[in-house]
Order: structure tokens, then sequence, then C-alpha cells
């Protein structure tokens, strides 16, 4: 396995990238590097012992304001890892054209080891101490969930950043993936997972592309492995099935493995593990000796949805599946996507698949910045002229529409549905961008490349326009 950085794998992508632009060296130097690293160590009491806490918050790039990024809590965390996640969202806000730099945040604990009061004690000290340094704000830098973290400590940390900010009339938008009870927003919680579906639906929709893999086009029917079923995996899994007519045949999980080729019901898999406390031993499937081995299954498209690194020199011969959605931050290594790209597999990268999270974050934002809810002007007045547009249909015909049938054509837009049509305008405009540049550029050989590309070229825009680069 390599033992390359996380984030010197990230620098390698992007000077894979960096020579097709023509940009001046200087100005892809100044987008590379991260322009503000903080590093803190705190103090908070636990029990009758205090605990020094380690944690982070990076800046990557500042060519657009605030910078966004989640926070994750984690013993896995470190400056290398949360430099790397910080230039990734930077590239990821540019391909999906969200407004924002980069940043990443990252606090160095294993959250099942603490209470729900200890942590709050954590989060909140930890925003504390963003606070002092001026290192969060609705128009400075803006956390979001991550791994370990979800609404509610994005509550902790909305409600930390009020205390110290009182009168602050946009302070909700000091951060993301709030409870909805909470100035959040509606779909954020699936967001990932169903940008992730948008995003494969988009991929498998181009005939010559799938061709190349032996696949017809088209999402439904093809069969999927996913590894990891938090919130990313089990979203994806759900809505795929659901929305997209995907066959599930195995999941991966901290606890093992399974694999059942004639499709795994994931509401029926969730209730097993909720009883259980495992995936393994479902009804009908069958456990794999290791919990690795879901990702060398025989499958359409393979999602990894847990850590980074997943696939590495080590397996990635082994990978057998045609597709591969990075729904995770990082799962592929470098070293592993040459083995992988010369098996002509497509790789789906994870700052584009997986930007369904910052996106629907920035339209919570954009809600938190108009103090309004989205459908809230218009949602009576679009149901009242389809009324009026069905009623003369059947005044002029004749006929009568059915009440169910009437219910569907009349209804107006709620924020769930402007959310989503949201989502998926974004990622089906952001993979063509990608598609773009992959055919234009003769050299340009995988979708990962492509899309590094296409963000370069946008972020520079923004430096040139600055007038920093002439």
């Amino acid at each position: 396995m390599s033992h390359q950085s996380f984030f010197a794998s990230v620098e390698r992508n992007f000077d894979k990238a960096a020579q097709h632009t023509g940009l001046p060296q200087g100005l892809l130097e100044q987008i590379k590097v991260c322009n503000a690293v903080y590093q803190i160590k705190f103090p908070v009491k636990i029990g009758d012992e205090y605990h020094v806490i380690e944690a982070y918050r990076v800046q990557h790039s500042h060519h657009r304001l605030p910078t966004k990024g989640g926070i994750r809590y984690a013993l896995s965390v470190n400056q290398d890892e949360v430099m790397a996640l910080a230039a990734l969202m930077t590239y990821k806000c540019a391909i999906v054209d969200v407004p924002f730099g980069g940043a990443k945040g990252g606090v160095k604990i294993n959250p099942r080891a603490y209470s729900e009061f200890e942590l709050e004690k954590i989060t909140r000290r930890y925003t504390t101490e963003l606070i002092r340094k001026n290192f969060i704000g609705p128009g400075i830098d803006v956390p979001a969930p991550d791994y370990g973290t979800g609404a509610r400590e994005m509550a902790w940390i909305v409600d930390t950043y009020q205390t110290f900010k009182h009168g602050d009339i946009d302070s909700a938008g000091c951060v993301t993936g709030k409870p909805v009870s909470q100035n959040g927003i509606r779909g954020r919680a699936e967001a990932t997972g169903r940008g992730v579906f948008y995003g494969l639906r988009e991929v498998c929709s181009f005939k010559e592309d799938m061709a190349k893999v032996g696949l017809e086009p088209g999402i439904e029917g093809k069969t999927m492995v996913i590894q990891g079923l938090g919130n990313v995996g089990y979203h994806t899994a759900r809505i795929s099935i659901n929305e997209g007519g995907v066959k599930l045949i195995g999941v991966a999980e901290y606890e093992g493995a399974i694999v059942k080729e004639d499709g795994i019901d994931i509401e029926a898999l969730m209730t097993h593990r909720r009883e259980t406390g495992s995936i393994l031993d479902f009804p009908g499937a069958k456990n794999l000796p290791k919990r690795e081995d879901a990702l060398e299954l025989e499958c359409d498209i393979l999602v990894p949805a847990a850590l980074e690194n997943q696939i590495h020199a080590g397996n990635a011969s082994r990978i057998k599946a045609k597709i591969i959605g990075e729904a995770a931050n990082g799962p592929v290594t470098a070293d592993a996507e040459d083995t992988l790209l010369k098996k002509g597999i497509i790789i789906v990268p994870d700052m584009y698949i997986n930007a369904g999270g910052v996106t629907v974050s920035y339209f919570e934002w954009l809600k938190n910045l108009s103090h309004m809810r989205f459908g809230r002007m218009e949602k009576r007045f679009n149901a009242n002229t389809y009324e009026n547009l069905v009623s003369t249909v059947e005044r002029l015909t004749g006929k009568v529409i059915g009440p169910k049938e009437r219910s569907v054509l009349t209804r107006g837009a709620d924020e769930i549905d402007l959310v989503n049509s949201g989502l998926e305008e974004t990622m089906i405009e952001a993979y063509r961008q990608i598609r773009d540049v992959y055919i234009s550029y003769d050299k340009i050989t995988d979708l990962r490349t492509a899309a590094f590309v296409s963000a370069l070229n946008k972020i520079s825009s923004d430096y040139m326009a600055l007038g920093i680069f002439p």
C-alpha cells in the first residue's frame, strides 16, 4: 500500500492537470497552496480530568469568500488530511459553480468515546477558538458537517457564534447543515447521496461512454456495490434503488461485508443492522471473509462512501467494477488510479460526485442571508396558475381530470422540490462541463484531470478578475 500522504496525492493530481492549462506558474502555485492553517490545542474538562484536544481549521483558497468546508471528528484527523480536504473543497466548489473558497476543519477525537454533554463542550470550545481568530462567520468561513458530525453539532456551533456575535442578523449563515428548525434547509441530510445518484445517472446517460466499458446507456438495472452505510452511502443506495432502478448487490461496513446477487433491500438491511448491530448474517445474503472483499466484487458501479485511501496499489488490480463513483473524499490513491485507468475503469472523481452536500449548503447559506425559505413567495401563485390552466383545459375539452391527477398537476413547489431541482441541475451541468474538457483536450485521458482543469480555469479567472495576476 502506498504511503504517500493524502495532501501529496491531491497535489500530484493538481500537477497532472496543471500542465494542460497553460496558466502562469505563479498563478498555479497560488491556487495550489493552503492560504491559512490554524492548529489548535485546548483543554476541556471531562469528568474529573482535563483532556487536551487537538484541532484544525484550514482555509485553502481566498479567491472567493466565504471559504467553505466541513468539520470532521475522528482520531485519524491530522494537519495533512485537513489540508488535503480543504484543497479538494476549493476545486469542488469551482466545479459546481458554488461561489466559495475551500476550507476544512478537524477535531482529533473519537466521538463515540464521549457523552453528548462532553461532545457539546468540545464543540462549543472549538467554535470559540475559531471565533477568536476570525476563522468563522457568514462572510468569512462557513463550516458544515463531515465524518463524525451532524446537524446537532452545527446547532451547537451556530448557538455559540450567536452568543459572541449578538445582533448579527446574518449569524445563522455562519454554518450550514443545521436542523431545519434551526434555520437549516430541507433536503440537506440526503444532499450528498442524492448528488451521487444524479451524477452517476448523468455519467451513464452517454451511449458512447458506456459502450467503452461494455454497458448499455442508462442507470436502470445496473448493479451497485457500496462501501459505507453512513449518511452518504445510505442515501445513495436508497435513491439509486427507488428512483434509478439500480440493483444493490453488495455492502461493506465497519463490521464486515455481504453480497446478495438478486438485490439487497436497503431498508430491510438498515433494520437488520439496528436490531443486531451488524450487517452480517442478513437473510439471503452471504458474508464475505473480509470487509475489503466487497470492493473486489464484480459489479457495474462501485461506490466507496467511507474514508480515503480505500482503493490503493495493493488492491487496485483486483477491482472489477466498470464505474467507480468516489462518494467519499479521496477513496482512490494516485497510485491505484493509474492501475484502474489502464483497466479502462471510469473513475468519477470525488470533487465532482460528492459535491451535492456543498451545493445544498450553498442553498442553505442563501436562505439564511435572505431570511426566507424557498418557495414561500411563489408556491401558492404557481399552484393557482396551474389550477386555472387545468380548469381551462377541462372547460374547453369537456373532460374532467381525476382528483389524484389534479393534485399532481396543480401543486406548487415546496422547498424540498426546489432544492432537489437546483441540485439536479447543478450535477448535470457540472458533469457536462467536465466531459466537454475531457473530450476537447486530446492529452487528457481521465475525468479527474478534466475536473481539475475545469476547476483551475474557473479559479484562475477569479484571480485575474481581482487584478492579482495579469
